[in-house]
């Protein structure tokens, strides 16, 4: 791998160019380098500080079908110490005796993992460092972009010049390469806040997590690996800095009226970090030689834990197409190929984001007719075997035509 942090005026000259070297970008980094394609990242965060503890103190729930990803990427094996699997998963409705119980037993397989992401930025970039075909600038201060009919190109602010054959946006919800091509957004202010921050706890949690609906949003316990757990705690922005500011005593008084005492004693294990909730969805994911993927396509609430595995599923459908044609020696960034692109991801992304927007608001609803009848919901669906196991199964990554990374064909053979 090549790795380029100062002052040199030149240029360099890649198949693919990605700005965001993040976990969705450099996971599509790492695939479509291992597939023989040359990639160079730019990454406006120096790569040290975003492993730094930190930096990032969220965990995601690696969905099935993204391990298989980081299997097949030869990733996997770095982080699975740290990667706890969900077994069960309450959904619970505030203090209702009516529940939606997922149990791993029904479908073989564990229903994914918790792992911070801070140990999957680790391992993606000591897989990058065995690329000789990934190079990473990090920092990287873009310029100027300029698209045309045969090539992007990307000025940075120290002087040097990129030219690819395609560009993918891998920058985040406010995607400075989205601006720049113009393409739009629909956009929704939650007015939330997650407070995230890791609870160690007197008793283990056998792999249980748990969600409770509570009036303002969810509040969400992640099993972690050992006797811990990664809250989510959704609250309204305009106190969320008040609880961020609490004492540790106070906090922990707080955090522990809304964990309860199923764990036992509780001990909050680390700093408190806390970050915004909005609704993105891009109108278009493709413009002349450019790619958008994961977070500068489309952000949502992480009531359902998807996020970043909409993003890992961006990467493998890109990483089937790309790699088709790179083999056939085709254009990467012609027209077509970033048609198919659109239309193999628009569907799926718009659905789940429609879902998603529906349950925050529905479940952040506390009219009493709403609030029983979704109850006597989550109660209904946790009789109906069947329905209990399709769901599952979405949840897993795991349902549909699935791109060639995301593939599991013992658990296949299994199920």
């Amino acid at each position: 791998m090549g790795y380029s942090g100062g002052m040199n005026a030149h240029t360099i000259t890649t198949d693919i160019a990605i700005l965001g070297g993040g976990m969705v970008g450099m996971t599509l980094a790492l695939a479509l380098a291992q597939r023989g394609m040359r990639v160079t990242v730019l990454e406006r965060t120096s790569m040290e500080r975003q492993i730094a503890p930190e930096f990032d103190g969220r965990v995601s729930a690696i969905a099935h079908g993204s391990a298989n990803i980081f299997k097949a990427l030869g990733v996997w094996e770095a982080m699975a110490s740290d990667a706890q699997p969900i077994l069960d998963i309450r959904v619970v409705d505030g203090e209702s005796p009516l529940f939606l119980h997922y149990d791993h037993r029904a479908v073989g397989a564990p229903l994914g993992h918790i792992v911070e992401n801070r140990v999957t930025r680790e391992a993606l970039l000591a897989a990058a460092e065995q690329q000789e075909r990934l190079t990473i600038i990090a920092p990287a201060n873009v310029a100027t972009v300029t698209r045309d009919a045969f090539r992007a190109t990307l000025s940075l602010a120290d002087g040097r010049t990129i030219t690819a054959a395609l560009l993918i946006a891998a920058d985040g919800k406010r995607s400075f390469l989205r601006a720049q091509a113009g393409i739009g957004a629909l956009e929704s202010d939650y007015k939330q806040s997650g407070i995230v921050c890791t609870v160690a706890h007197e008793h283990p949690h056998h792999g249980v997590a748990v969600e409770k609906f509570l009036p303002v949003g969810p509040f969400a316990m992640l099993p972690m690996t050992g006797n811990r757990m990664s809250l989510v705690w959704t609250e309204r922005t305009d106190l969320a800095a008040a609880i961020l500011a609490l004492s540790d005593a106070e906090f922990l008084q707080e955090l522990s009226r809304r964990f309860g005492d199923w764990l036992g004693a509780l001990r909050v294990a680390g700093p408190r970090f806390s970050y915004p909730l909005d609704f993105l969805l891009a109108d278009r994911y493709v413009d002349t030689r450019l790619v958008l993927v994961g977070d500068a396509a489309h952000g949502m609430h992480p009531i359902a834990g998807l996020g970043v595995n909409l993003g890992f599923r961006d990467v493998a459908v890109l990483t089937d197409l790309l790699e088709q044609r790179f083999r056939l020696g085709l254009d990467l960034g012609a027209a077509d190929g970033l048609e198919a692109y659109e239309r193999l991801r628009r569907f799926d992304v718009t659905l789940m984001m429609g879902v998603t927007d529906g349950l925050t608001r529905l479940f952040s609803n506390a009219v009493p007719p709403v609030k029983w009848a979704r109850r006597f919901g989550l109660a209904a669906v946790n009789q109906l075997p069947p329905l209990k196991k399709l769901f599952m199964r979405h949840a897993m990554g795991i349902l549909g035509d699935l791109p060639t990374l995301m593939r599991d064909r013992e658990y296949d053979k299994a199920a």
